[in-house]
């Protein structure tokens, strides 16, 4: 295997952590509780519906109390996914192709258009519907205000009189591309500067009925525009105050279950030897401390690697998407890490030197196995990566004057790589062990400093620290939320020892 030099490379960009009264903070080494084992929970699929209420709920219940309680879980759910993902955005909600909400949509969209041309062909021209566009229009304008704009609200509401407006038409004199234009005008000045080319088209447009068509769309992504700046303002508050938010809907939600924490209990108790005596000289509550840190690191890397039939503890319930995509991510990443390393270790040394060889060859292998998800998916592509390899290798031969590969060679690259499909794989699971170590690194790292990329992982870098820096938020904002219950879980499992602090 090609020896690479690996380089310190901090994952994620920034290592900024969350900090609460119950954060881990044990400098004690192993604990004896702590086993590392990785095994899995056989527990039944846990059911849920609108947020985190539970499919049955118990009995003595209210209805009242439930909807309470899912209506708390869809709002903490927002606030979390502003907290776990540094680019999250408010985007425009559009039906699905094919479906019957957007055929429905179309068709009233249609409709609409259809009516305010035919009532402007007429002669003289019917402005009914155009009263209704301008009023509409002149209500998202006012929408992107800000409370100090009332100079501009003012003028907006002078200009988009509607009374004075239906006058002009009952005279005959009304020129509604004027107050298109007025419209655009005032958008120009409005709209963030990535709108300005599409501002530019609606000034250049002459059909009335499209000019008026694009000022709503625009104006309704100038909405997201705005609502997406004011989220990214006051993003440090909802951060800085969502640890109690998280603790408070989580709390009601644990209210009205029987056992609100059976899943969460069962994945973190798997790293637990519950079996072994507590050593009787030791401060307890730090003991405790450290093994609910060493259990529930452990646990989470359990997560990367998920059995998706088996259900997600409570407590990562609204990241079990997120924590999936950073499965499927890693997943690729091992395959692709592996197919590499093992093309050039049966390399020639000339070719285990060429950089440019190197990231061409990671380049080609990505586009290949970019949407597989499992081993079947990968065996079924892995007969095209062979080849690839194969004709990449005679490429660069060729191009840098090396020797020419002989057919046996040629099968020998089609044998090793085909073979990286079995679950046995010996370079496969070494590369999926680094990369899990290197996680784990990750996640018990208590300071900022830079990690060190696994050794023939240095071309997957960008890689492996993104889904790095993705899972230390998930898993940092987790603890911060919910340590006090992964301290609760192993205090009530381990015994307490006699004259203990």
């Amino acid at each position: 295997m090609n020896n690479e030099k690996s380089q310190p490379q901090e994952a994620g960009g920034s290592r900024n952590r969350t900090i609460s009264e119950c954060s881990y903070t044990s400098d004690d080494g192993p604990a004896s509780g702590f086993t590392g084992r990785r095994q899995r929970t056989t527990s039944q699929t846990f059911m849920v519906a609108s947020g985190l209420t539970a499919a049955s709920p118990p009995k003595f219940v209210s209805l009242e109390e439930i909807m309470q309680a899912a209506n708390g879980m869809r709002d903490m759910n927002l606030v979390h996914q502003i907290v776990v993902d540094e680019n999250f955005r408010l985007e425009k909600a559009d039906p699905e192709p094919n479906t019957v909400q957007k055929v429905i949509k179309d068709t009233m969209h249609k409709a609409f258009w259809d009516v305010l041309k035919e009532q402007l062909a007429e002669d003289p021209p019917n402005y009914n519907q155009a009263f209704v566009l301008l009023e509409e229009i002149k209500q998202c304008l006012f929408d992107l205000l800000l409370p100090q704009h009332t100079k501009i609200r003012q003028q907006i509401s002078e200009v988009l009189d509607i009374d004075l407006i239906r006058q002009q038409a009952e005279k005959g004199i009304l020129d509604f591309s004027y107050y298109a234009q007025y419209v655009i005008s005032i958008m120009a000045k409005m709209c963030a500067q990535v709108r300005d080319e599409k501002i530019e088209e609606l000034r250049q447009a002459t059909d009335i009925i499209e000019v008026y068509k694009g000022i709503l769309e625009t104006l309704e992504l100038m909405q997201l525009d705005m609502a997406n700046f004011t989220l990214q303002i006051i993003r440090p508050d909802i951060i800085k105050n969502s640890v109690e938010l998280e603790r408070q809907k989580f709390a009601k939600y644990l209210s009205i279950q029987p056992d609100g924490l059976q899943y969460t209990r069962k994945w973190l108790l798997n790293q637990v030897k519950t079996d072994e005596s507590v050593p009787g000289n030791v401060d307890y509550e730090k003991f405790i401390t450290t093994c609910s840190k060493k259990a529930f690191t452990m646990a989470c890397l359990d997560l990367i690697d998920w059995d998706r039939s088996q259900p997600y503890p409570e407590t990562f319930i609204l990241d079990e998407e997120r924590l999936y995509d950073l499965q499927i991510r890693a997943y690729r990443l091992i395959a692709a890490s592996t197919i590499l390393l093992v093309t050039l270790s049966n390399s020639s040394p000339n070719l285990q030197t060429l950089n440019v060889f190197k990231q061409s060859l990671k380049d080609h292998i990505m586009i290949l196995t970019q949407n597989i998800k499992n081993d079947k998916e990968l065996n079924e592509i892995l007969p095209n990566v062979a080849e690839q390899v194969v004709n990449d290798i005679k490429e660069a031969q060729d191009k840098y004057d090396l020797q020419e590969l002989t057919p046996a060679k040629e099968n020998t690259f089609r044998e090793v790589i085909l073979d990286i499909g079995k679950e046995d794989n010996k370079i496969r699971s070494i590369v999926k062990q680094r990369v899990k170590d290197f996680f784990l690194d990750i996640l018990e790292s208590a300071t900022a400093a830079p990690q060190k990329v696994p050794t023939g992982l240095n071309v997957f870098q960008r890689e492996l620290t993104g889904i790095a820096g993705q899972l230390l938020r998930i898993v940092s904002h987790n603890s911060t939320v919910f340590c006090i219950y992964y301290y609760d879980i192993i205090a009530a499992e381990l015994p307490k020892p006699s004259g203990a602090n």
